[in-house]
């Protein structure tokens, strides 16, 4: 068995001590030593009080997942925390360290509970489409009301020690050392004659709920809007209404257990879960091992002040790394902080930050138009337009600025990093660091190597992605990285299906039904229709030669129809919405541009549409993989469901291509090859392979 429970007597304490690193988690070991060690002390007259503590940094971070869908051994956490529920004497968590999970639910299940400040607990659950399945669905809306237990559970995110006792966790933050504060409870609760207070038969707070009508309606709305297509929610919501309704806790219990059931068999759990690893796995770069030595980064540079530029230097200011932002001249530069202060403001207004964190922030942000006053920095970034040839110049005046080891980083989206690495004396020093926007907001960090780029550049950026709140993913230097690389397909079978017969709202409406916050002509009103057709303008592009998927949008521009910026794109947007209508008039142009091209168009099922935007993406996923640019499968995953809004529940396109089944897709790629030709529908060869072999993308991932 793996794991143990220490078991001392101090006076007329038991004190249990959890010990299996370095997280606690309940393995069979840690739950055989919790139900031995209660009886020991239940059988000990000179015993008048258990204080339950963990080993480390941890009290109990939850179950052991490894054990999920195995046999059991020993007895079950509901075993344990039955014989904690009908022990006579007082139990007290003294919660140490880290409580998630099933190591939550336990501290619940003692009578009282003692705090560390430090200490973090939360019921993440959730993440992994699963609910509290050891009574926590039951026992926290009779500790905390159904209201505040609602919000908890189904956020899964942890709060700490404190936050715990204000909310009506915990009843005593410690001062000093834990297992001394929890003792020192244990001996008061003593001397006072205390009863034991048993949360399970706490009732007041839920006779109370049960008044509260809207109370489940509006938890439910809230999900629906938070958590899009999550199972698990509605599960938790359905568990907390029994603890309410039905007032007995075994029937809640029951209930509980069903709905937990019902998620453990949920295709979403399993995503979820591969999402929750792969998580961890990206971090890993083979050929980075590591105890790869890094650099501090206690100052950044960013170069421009706009969308991207600001969003990053928002970026370094909220872990209090301060900036040097520069800009092409005095407005410019003004305009740009002026932005960044608004949103800091902007936040203030909805009570999510203080004035002054704000001053703070503000405080370490510096302003300049001169490359000179960069000299400082630990890392420069480049956030200006993507043009080569103006990047390259950059890189030029940044090497001439920027100290020596310093970090000199590009932001772009899928330029040439080599191309940039070689204006300058120091290659192994340059690297691409691709936030998505808005870059404050946005968690995905891609990390492009270049062919010099050193590992200690390297791992030092990768380090900073993770203290910038970041999952940041490595990426091979090619044409559009491994996200905008993939993106190509997508929008372009967007194009091609609207002039074939769909409109933009059916394939909008098969992409949201498919769970993506936005479809492909959403997307293209909020980024800006213009975008593109003033490049082509620009460019001396005729008419004749825009690619056809691109002549819808343009004549939408000719009608001054730019997208949200203009009220008018493939939607209209009402003034001062975002929420768009469908425009007739706009079919009308869809059709009339299938006739111009010759295309007879026809009725175009969303299964076709579905298949015909996401199948592109894992053939070229696998291109991707087979050519180096992402190291595994979970790389693709985790940059699509964090920087695309490819839906959590899926695992990831990769993830989702084994479930639909691989040869099922190549099967239909070579169909649509047939029906439409064009090197998008050209099998990858690692598709091709793994079909013959009757593997999957999981069988890649070493």
């Amino acid at each position: 068995m793996k794991g143990t429970v220490h078991y001392e007597q101090r006076d007329n304490i038991a004190l249990l001590t959890i010990d299996n690193p370095p997280v606690n988690p309940l393995s069979s070991g840690v739950r055989q030593g919790l139900s031995d060690g209660i009886a020991k002390a239940l059988a000990d007259d000179s015993v008048e009080a258990i204080v339950l503590t963990g080993a480390g940094r941890a009290f109990i971070a939850g179950a052991d997942i490894s054990e999920f869908g195995g046999a059991a051994q020993g007895p079950s956490l509901h075993d344990c925390l039955q014989s904690m529920d009908n022990s006579s004497k007082p139990i007290i968590a003294a919660i140490n360290g880290t409580a998630f999970g099933g190591g939550l639910e336990v501290a619940l299940c003692c009578h009282y509970r003692v705090i560390a400040p430090s200490a973090p607990v939360g019921l993440p659950e959730v993440k992994l489409g699963l609910l509290p399945g050891a009574g926590g669905t039951q026992r926290l809306p009779r500790l905390i009301g159904a209201e505040k237990a609602l919000d908890f559970i189904l956020s899964g995110d942890p709060i700490p020690g404190p936050a715990a006792k204000e909310l009506g966790i915990a009843d005593s933050v410690a001062d000093g050392d834990i297992v001394e504060a929890g003792i020192a409870f244990a001996q008061d609760i003593i001397a006072k004659g205390s009863p034991i207070r048993r949360v399970r038969d706490e009732s007041e707070l839920l006779q109370a709920d049960r008044d509260n009508a809207e109370l489940f309606d509006n938890a439910r709305k809230t999900s629906a809007r938070r958590m899009r297509k999550r199972f698990a929610p509605e599960m938790i919501i359905q568990c907390v209404e029994a603890a309410v309704n039905l007032g007995d806790f075994d029937a809640g219990m029951k209930v509980e257990a069903e709905c937990f059931a019902k998620c453990l068999k949920h295709p979403q759990r399993e995503a979820l879960i591969h999402m929750f690893f792969a998580e961890r796995e990206v971090a890993k770069i083979p050929d980075v091992p590591k105890d790869t030595p890094t650099q501090d980064i206690n100052q950044a540079g960013v170069i421009g002040c706009g969308t991207m530029g600001g969003g990053i230097t928002m970026s370094f200011l909220n872990v209090g790394i301060p900036v040097t932002v520069l800009e092409v001249d005095q407005e410019a530069l003004d305009r740009g902080i002026g932005v960044i202060k608004r949103n800091y403001d902007i936040q203030v207004q909805r009570g999510r930050m203080s004035a002054e964190e704000v001053d703070q922030r503000m405080g370490i942000l510096t302003g300049t138009t001169e490359f000179s006053d960069l000299g400082t920095a630990d890392v420069i970034i480049e956030a200006i337009y993507e043009n080569i040839d103006v990047k390259v110049d950059t890189f030029k005046k940044m090497e001439a600025v920027a100290k020596p080891g310093a970090i000199l980083a590009s932001n772009t989206s899928g330029l040439d990093i080599d191309k940039m690495a070689d204006a300058t004396t120091r290659p192994e020093a340059v690297i691409g660091l691709h936030f998505f926007s808005p870059a404050n907001v946005m968690r995905l960090l891609e990390v492009v190597r270049g062919e010099a780029t050193s590992k200690e550049t390297i791992a030092t950026s990768m380090k900073l992605g993770k203290r910038l709140n970041k999952v940041a993913v490595l990426s091979g230097n090619a044409p559009g990285f491994i996200g905008n690389r993939m993106l190509g397909g997508y929008t372009r079978q967007a194009g091609e299906i609207i002039l074939q017969g769909a409109t933009p709202y059916q394939v909008d409406n098969v992409i949201l039904g498919f769970g993506m916050p936005m479809g492909p002509f959403q997307m293209n009103d909020l980024v800006g229709l213009d975008l593109g057709w003033r490049a082509r303008k620009l460019g001396g592009v005729k008419p004749e030669d825009v690619p056809i998927t691109a002549r819808v949008a343009d004549k939408l521009c000719e009608l001054e129809r730019f997208g949200q910026k203009t009220n008018r794109g493939f939607y209209i947007y009402p003034e001062g919405s975002r929420a768009g209508t469908p425009d007739p008039e706009v079919v009308a142009i869809v059709e009339e541009t299938s006739a111009e091209l010759g295309i007879t168009r026809r009725e175009i099922s969303d299964e076709e549409v579905l298949k015909r935007c996401l199948y592109p993406l894992i053939n070229e996923g696998a291109r991707i993989l087979e050519a180096g640019i992402a190291i595994r499968p979970c790389d693709i995953d985790i940059v699509y469901i964090n920087g695309y809004g490819f839906p959590e529940v899926t695992g990831g396109p990769m993830f989702w291509a084994d479930q639909i089944g691989l040869e099922n897709i190549l099967a239909d790629i070579k169909k649509f090859q047939s029906e439409y030709g064009g090197d998008i529908w050209e099998p990858a060869p690692l598709l091709e392979k793994l079909v013959s072999e009757g593997k999957t993308f999981a069988s890649l991932q070493g």
